[in-house]
């Protein structure tokens, strides 16, 4: 079973009309986003079809101006998908650097350099392990992307990211301070199970299993500043 919530339309600009980088937009448009595509090569939107509303911007990812034309000051996430390692994160540094986006991914082919990126607080996974739908849930607002549910319906494994105040601080507490339980995370790329003195740390992705009844109120104690108390 899935589950989806409810978000209003948000604006996104994505590096690269690859194979990837079209499927990432015409999807965000499907589901109500305004989307902006940039590519060197006008060639490449064709991929988008007769039917896409969005904007398309021919010019270098990285380059300043073409970012401003593409809106990036007014962008909620930035999706660099193309086909250079070194361009993408180049690009994924500059909009979160320069422009202070927040939601930021950068597609990265060798794994060696997908850890070391990361580490820079832009998530990054290595191409052999990417699929749109991952790409999404690193870009949507929580709750646009369809979690896992039990069959009952009552139990949700979702990925909730905690706020940066949450950064240094144990597993086990953001879990009895949510009620709820972390299934498992993902650090440098690399899923592991929590061990009982595991600490959340800067770039990692937090699966939580969550009563869906408690969803709401999970999501809005994670992803704000962490309580003094705690």
């Amino acid at each position: 079973m899935v589950h989806s919530g409810s978000v209003c339309p948000v604006y996104f600009v994505i590096m690269g009309c690859g194979r990837v980088g079209s499927a990432l937009a015409l999807s965000l448009e499907q589901q109500g986003h305004e989307v902006a595509v940039i590519d060197q090569d006008e060639a490449a939107f064709r991929r988008l079809g007769p039917s896409f509303e969005g904007r398309r911007v021919t010019g270098l990812g990285f380059d300043r101006d073409t970012l401003i034309q593409a809106g990036i000051r007014d962008t909620y996430a930035f999706a660099a998908v193309s086909s250079g390692d070194n361009s993408n994160i180049l690009a994924a540094r500059v909009a979160r650097e320069t422009f202070d986006v927040e939601h930021v991914v950068a597609r990265i082919y060798d794994p060696g350099r997908a850890e070391i990126y990361q580490r820079l607080g832009i998530p990054t996974v290595a191409t052999v392990r990417w699929t749109s739908d991952q790409v999404l849930r690193r870009l949507l607002p929580q709750g646009a992307v369809p979690t896992h549910t039990d069959p009952s319906g009552r139990i949700m494994l979702t990925e909730i990211p905690p706020h940066s105040s949450w950064v240094g601080t144990s597993l086990r507490r953001m879990e009895e301070a949510a009620g709820a339980r972390v299934g498992y995370l993902t650090r440098l790329g690399e899923g592991m199970l929590p061990a009982v003195d595991t600490v959340f740390q800067e770039g990692d992705l937090v699966q939580f299993l969550v009563g869906t009844d408690r969803l709401t109120a999970v999501e809005a104690l994670l992803t704000s500043p962490r309580p003094h108390d705690l």
